[in-house]
């Protein structure tokens, strides 16, 4: 589990994130969503240890992060994997070279182990016979999943996605989306994901949280985005004419 309490984040005078507190648990994909300029890139980066809040605690199962020293903060990052907007693959290294960089940063095994582990995890996100392929040669859905078995090869215990689904096809979007459902759902995994993608919130949202401002304006499932009455999440979520039908329809319903 990481729980987050009473996070704040400045810039000089921009006080980007005030006092968000949030849980997300194992074996649930949970979205944090909202529009630009509403914190959730900064409120991830700092739950990854790439901004230190003035305020707050980020803990990872009884481990405070913020409070550790950096060897200890080390052992929490072999912990982590990470899946970047843009892939953020190596271009002058091979997909078995980018996936398993991780097991040559982190790690002491042989080449033989490492090999195995990148096999095992490339097979697992369906890119069978690919290792000397080069980010080049691939499509945007074979570089996310490619992304996705370099964040998984070190068997991480949390996972953190920046807008996954950015510049895909609605298509290879859901081929995503279901696979990070699968591999969090299958390892057990606390995952949470940056998104603007309406469509990833209502397939794979566990749990859904929503920032606005620099404050947590809303929480709850899929299901609840339907009900609520919070003025803040129906205008980001039903500015799409389908979402207000569809509301209106589970309303009438009621």
């Amino acid at each position: 589990m990481l729980e987050i309490k009473n996070l704040h984040k400045s810039f000089g005078d921009a006080h980007i994130l005030k006092g968000i507190s949030a849980t997300f648990e194992k074996g649930e994909t949970s979205l944090v969503i909202g529009q630009s300029g509403s914190g959730k890139t900064v409120f991830l980066k700092c739950m990854l240890g790439l901004h230190t809040p003035e305020e707050g605690i980020i803990d990872f199962d009884g481990r405070i992060f913020n409070g550790l020293k950096e060897n200890e903060k080390r052992q929490i990052r072999k912990e982590i994997g990470m899946v970047f907007q843009g892939s953020a693959l190596y271009d002058s290294m091979t997909v078995e070279e980018n996936v398993m960089f991780p097991l040559k940063m982190f790690t002491n095994k042989i080449k033989q182990e490492m090999l195995e582990r990148v096999n095992f995890v490339l097979n697992r996100v369906n890119l069978h016979n690919t290792n000397h392929m080069y980010p080049s040669e691939l499509s945007g859905g074979m570089k996310k999943r490619v992304a996705i078995a370099r964040a998984i090869v070190m068997n991480p215990k949390y996972l953190f996605c920046d807008e996954p689904n950015s510049g895909l096809d609605p298509q290879t979007a859901i081929v995503i989306d279901n696979l990070i459902r699968e591999i969090t759902q299958e390892y057990n995994i606390t995952t949470v994901i940056n998104s603007h993608d309406m469509n990833s919130v209502m397939e794979i949202g566990d749990k859904i949280v929503f920032l606005k401002d620099g404050l947590k304006a809303w929480e709850g499932t899929k299901n609840d985005i339907f009900k609520t009455e919070n003025e803040a999440i129906v205008d980001f979520v039903y500015s799409s004419n389908l979402y207000k039908k569809v509301r209106e329809a589970l309303l009438k319903g009621q």
